[in-house]
């Protein structure tokens, strides 16, 4: 059994036993830890979304799990990742030969807990080389809003092939220039 705890909503915080190896397997598919979750509780049914857990360093153990009720009328705070589509057949990457940069990987929402979605898809179809998908590019499902107020902060990027490997191989060359 793992131990954990229920905490939030007008509730005290409850202390709980989950069975460790379906919590451990729960915990490896993506959509568990960015879904509404109904936990039975002494025969009652609470809205609860995961918030932290803690592994043991070396074993696969569970060691811990928090969880947060959530009430269907107030806003929740909560990190969904990011799908990325079409990337190996985008225009950077077939057309220019480019490679895709994955700056952010989830995102930080809010939102009711009944218009939360698994993950938030970004198609990167029409990417070209030297294109950033910026927060403010992107279709957020309704009710769903950004927490970050930086609307130009970088998703994605596609730069164009080769252009990191050509400035390692100019640095090392312009050093012994510059020491002679």
């Amino acid at each position: 059994m793992t131990p954990g705890i229920i905490y939030g909503g007008t509730s005290e915080p409850m202390p709980i036993k989950l069975d460790h190896n379906a919590l451990y397997h729960a915990l490896r598919r993506e959509a568990f830890h960015s879904s509404i979750l109904d936990m039975e509780i002494e025969g009652k049914i609470e809205k609860v979304l995961l918030r932290d857990y803690q592994m043991h360093a070396y074993k696969q153990i569970v060691m811990h799990i928090d969880f947060q009720r959530v009430s269907a009328d107030q806003p929740i705070h909560v990190k969904v990742p990011l799908h990325f589509l079409n990337e190996d057949t985008s225009v950077a990457v077939k057309q220019s030969g480019g490679t895709i940069h994955h700056t952010v990987t989830e995102l930080d929402v809010s939102c009711l807990p009944g218009d939360l979605p698994e993950f938030i898809e970004v198609d990167l179809a029409r990417l070209e080389v030297g294109q950033t998908i910026h927060l403010s590019d992107l279709k957020l499902p309704k009710g769903v809003s950004a927490t970050s107020n930086d609307t130009s902060m970088a998703i994605v990027t596609a730069s164009a092939p080769n252009a990191a490997s050509d400035d390692a191989d100019a640095a090392p060359s312009e050093e012994p220039k510059a020491s002679e």
